[in-house]
């Protein structure tokens, strides 16, 4: 492909598969090797709780990104990583290892990684011609769920035959090799950034501030739009909807260790990790030739979810293991789906020049249960078996696609064909730039 002759883009490429590598087995290494030393449900719901927690940044790091280096950002961000990886089997080898030290660094970790995909995201433009943009985040997209599949397919075995603190240091190996890579990426400066440059170059001491804090009020101003896209328009109610469902999501995974183990161990948890995202990967692959565009968007997503729910709550009661892992991947394939479908919707009405900062607020508000539903599933699973905690969780998804059935604004949402930018207009200018409300179109 023409793309590969692009040296930035190459490295850019290698480096984002080797972070992804890194986070998918890293993932399954600190909730397993979480619940292996705390011995309970409640341990891996505060690791969930902390390594979701950092989710929230996202809704802040849109703007900062235009405003720093993005080379250094990538480039210091796996040197960190690797190093805070690093401490897990230095513990390990000198005996002090513990959950408290784990739980630690898992936050630390989440934070830094909510950076790298949108910086990575961010760069693609200023290293790709215009018309191989789509090219490019169609192939960072098809690796980053294809490496999910592949890490949580061999996670549980390499548990099993490694240990969850070897992956610690392989993972550290990747992220150090990523920081080379990125280290010789050469991106260009944007427009915002290389004036700033100049303005801070030129001015008095006194300007300098003033220019600080005019760069402070934009940055808020461009925060607070983005949420507006998404709090101020009709896909609002589907917003509420995704945070019921990503709660359910957190309260599932922190639980699925102690579930896996009443199946068999750290290669059943593997095999439903790896179920859940072959599940979303094929709903991604699928979607382009399911003609789903032109069905209304209200109706695609109460339909998607009452199936996605009605087999996640069903998965746990299935008579053998590899149906219980079956039933549970057909679950996540509805989810794959409508990703696809509300990313198209944003990428078509939002202004281009606004959609990196509304791509991160939608990602930060439809994770901000997430948190939270780990720190219930984990208290829950003390109390409760696996099972029943899963099944509760499949119910809540699968009450989601019933409200959004019989709701009637969400009802009244257009198809992905009939969406354009005039569609979010009438909501967004009706909100006042001081305030950001969240309201129901009449």
């Amino acid at each position: 492909m023409e793309i590969f002759k692009n040296r930035n883009f190459v490295l850019l490429f290698i480096g984002r598969i080797l972070t992804n590598i890194g986070d998918s087995l890293y993932a399954v290494a600190a909730m397993w090797l979480v619940y292996d030393l705390g011995g309970s449900t409640l341990y891996t719901g505060i690791a969930g709780f902390l390594s979701i927690l950092p989710r929230i940044i996202q809704i802040l790091s849109g703007p900062m990104i235009d405003r720093v280096p993005l080379r250094g950002l990538l480039v210091n961000t796996q040197l960190v990583q690797a190093l805070m990886l690093l401490i897990i089997p230095l513990a390990f080898y000198f005996d002090f290892l513990t959950v408290g030290l784990v739980l630690t660094i898992t936050p630390i970790l989440s934070t830094l990684n909510m950076w790298v995909y949108p910086a990575q995201m961010t760069a693609l433009p200023r290293i790709l011609e215009k018309r191989q943009l789509t090219q490019g985040n169609s192939l960072f997209s098809i690796a980053n769920q294809g490496i999910d599949v592949a890490c949580n397919a061999i996670s549980g075995v390499l548990i099993v035959v490694l240990g969850a603190v070897s992956l610690y240091l392989w993972n550290s190996a990747g992220f150090f090799i990523g920081a080379l890579l990125f280290a010789q990426l050469k991106i260009k400066k944007s427009t915002k950034t290389s004036d700033n440059n100049d303005n801070n170059i030129s001015e008095a001491s006194s300007s300098k501030s003033k220019s600080i804090r005019n760069t402070m009020g934009s940055y808020w101003s461009d925060m607070k739009e983005g949420l507006r896209y998404m709090l101020a328009t009709p896909l609002a109610r589907i917003q509420i909807g995704i945070i019921v469902i990503n709660a359910a999501g957190g309260a599932t995974f922190t639980v699925m260790p102690a579930f896996a183990d009443s199946l068999g161990g750290a290669s059943i948890y593997g095999m439903l990790l790896m179920a859940s995202a072959c599940g979303s990967l094929l709903g991604a692959i699928l979607t382009p030739y399911m003609k789903l565009e032109r069905l209304p968007l209200g109706y695609l997503f109460a339909g998607a979810f009452c199936l996605s729910g009605a087999a996640w709550g069903l998965s746990v009661f299935t008579p053998w293991t590899w149906l219980v892992v079956l039933v549970y991947g057909l679950a996540w394939f509805p989810g794959g789906v409508t990703n696809v479908i509300i990313i198209s919707v944003i990428q078509k009405a939002i202004p281009e020049k606004r959609l990196g900062t509304v791509l991160a607020a939608a990602s930060g508000i439809s994770g901000i249960a997430m948190p939270l539903g780990s720190l219930i599933g984990g208290t829950l699973g003390v109390v409760f078996a696996g099972s029943s905690v899963i099944a509760g969780c499949g119910a809540a998804v699968l009450a989601v696609g019933i409200f959004w059935i019989f709701d009637p604004m969400t009802r009244g949402l257009p198809s992905p064909d009939h969406v354009d930018e005039e569609w979010f207009a009438p909501y967004t200018n009706a909100v006042p730039d001081e305030s950001v409300a969240l309201h129901s179109a009449p």
